[in-house]
C-alpha cells in the first residue's frame, strides 16, 4: 500500500483558483484524490490540471457558506485555505476590515471544519483537515493586526479540534507557509532590496513555490500522517529557524 495516496478520497480545497490554492488542489489531484475546487470565481485551469474534480461556487464572506455542503456530499479531506488580508496603521484600522478578515479567515475556517467533523463523526469515518496558517501564525508582522490575529487563531483552532477528534479517527494540523512565489508576493520579488533581505533570511536561499504548500497538504492528509495531530508545519525555508 502506498501510503502517500490519496486515491478513493474526496477532497475539499477552499481558495483553489490561484496561488497555494490551486496547488494544494492539483497536488491533491495528482495523489489519487477527487478534488472539489472552492472558490468565488470559476478554477477552470485548476480543474484542466486535475484528472477529477469540480468547481464549487462558495464566498466565505459568509462564513457559514459551506456548511450546507457537508450535508450532502461525502468529504474525506479539507483544506482549508482561503484568505483575505486588509493592511492599515493600527491606530488607523478599520471595524470594518477587522470583521472581513476574521470573517473569512478564521470565522469560517471554524465552522467549516465543525461542519466537516459533524458530517465525519456521524458517519463513523476518519477523515484529515489541514489548515493553511502562516508564519504571522507566530510573528506579530506589521500593519496586518486582523490578519496576524486571525492566523494565531487558525494555529489554535487546530490544536484545539486535534485534542478533541483525535481519538476519533480525524486528523487536524495546519501549514504555516513561508514566502511562496505566487501573484500575492510579486511585489515583494519586483523589489530588488526588499527580495533581497527577504532571500537573506530564509537558510534555503529561495522563495518558496506553491508546490512545496502542495505536496505538504498531501502528506498530511495521507495515512502517511495518520499520528500527527494539532501540528502546525512550517513550509518556510526555514525562517522561523534563523
Amino acid at each position: 500500500m502506498n501510503s502517500f495516496s490519496l486515491q478513493g478520497k474526496r477532497a475539499l480545497v477552499t481558495g483553489a483558483n490561484t496561488g497555494i490554492g490551486q496547488a494544494i488542489a492539483v497536488a491533491m489531484g495528482a495523489a489519487g484524490a477527487e478534488v472539489l475546487c472552492a472558490a468565488r470565481r470559476d478554477c477552470d485551469e485548476t480543474l484542466s490540471r486535475i484528472s477529477s474534480g469540480r468547481h464549487v461556487p462558495l464566498d466565505f464572506s459568509d462564513p457559514m457558506a459551506a456548511v450546507p455542503l457537508f450535508e450532502s456530499e461525502r468529504i474525506d479531506i479539507l483544506v482549508n485555505n482561503a484568505g483575505i488580508i486588509r493592511r492599515a496603521d493600527s491606530v488607523d484600522f478599520a471595524e470594518a476590515d477587522w470583521d472581513e478578515v476574521m470573517d473569512v479567515n478564521l470565522k469560517a475556517v471554524f465552522f467549516t471544519c465543525q461542519a466537516f467533523g459533524k458530517a465525519a463523526l456521524a458517519a463513523g469515518r476518519t477523515g484529515a483537515i489541514v489548515n493553511i496558517a502562516s508564519l504571522l501564525s507566530f510573528q506579530g508582522g506589521i500593519r496586518v493586526p486582523s490578519y496576524t490575529a486571525s492566523k494565531h487563531g487558525v494555529a489554535g483552532i487546530t490544536k484545539l479540534l486535534a485534542n478533541e477528534w483525535a481519538a476519533k479517527g480525524i486528523n487536524v494540523n495546519a501549514i504555516a507557509p513561508g514566502y511562496i512565489a505566487t501573484n500575492n508576493t510579486e511585489a515583494l520579488r519586483n523589489d530588488p532590496d526588499r527580495s533581497r533581505q527577504i532571500l537573506e533570511r530564509i537558510p534555503a536561499g529561495r522563495w518558496g513555490e506553491a508546490s512545496d504548500i502542495g505536496e505538504a497538504a498531501v502528506f498530511l492528509a495521507s495515512p502517511a500522517a495518520k499520528y500527527i495531530h494539532g501540528a502546525v508545519l512550517n513550509v518556510d525555508g526555514g525562517w522561523l529557524a534563523r
